[in-house]
């Protein structure tokens, strides 16, 4: 489920600023919660995550080869909930890189309204590497 809908600045090695537009129809609302819909704080985090992956993945050479993982998350605090209509502007900053991981604190708003934030840690794979480890052993 791609969580991002336009990067607004892009800043290599430093920061990322992007948009994610929460829509209605977006099939997590049906279940969180009936009648009374709420961005589960899981998907706010993982928004963050797919915003700090595009900076991470621009500094890669051969990106067709590799994937970013998830590694971590430190931190994570809930301001206030989101809702369908909402635009989640999604701010992260470098804290720490290097060829592989990289560290960031990342933050969301809705308008000016903190309603997000938390340290994610990613991770750089081989795509090869991270598809032979998805093969059932026999």
């Amino acid at each position: 489920m791609l969580m991002v809908d336009e990067v607004l600045e892009m800043v290599p090695k430093q920061r990322i600023v992007a948009l994610k537009n929460v829509r209605a129809e977006e099939p997590y609302f049906a279940g969180h919660f009936p009648g009374a819909p709420v961005m589960p704080g899981v998907l706010i985090v993982e928004a963050m995550a797919q915003a700090g992956a595009l900076l991470l993945f621009r500094e890669v050479p051969d990106r067709e080869s590799k994937l970013v993982f998830f590694a971590g998350i430190d931190q994570a605090r809930f301001r206030s909930p989101v809702f369908p209509g909402d635009q989640l502007r999604l701010e992260l900053e470098v804290v720490s890189w290097r060829n592989t991981r990289s560290k960031m604190v990342g933050k969301a708003y809705v308008g000016e309204r903190l309603v997000a934030e938390a340290q994610l840690l990613a991770t750089l794979v081989d795509r090869d590497r991270a598809q032979q480890s998805e093969t059932p052993a026999r």
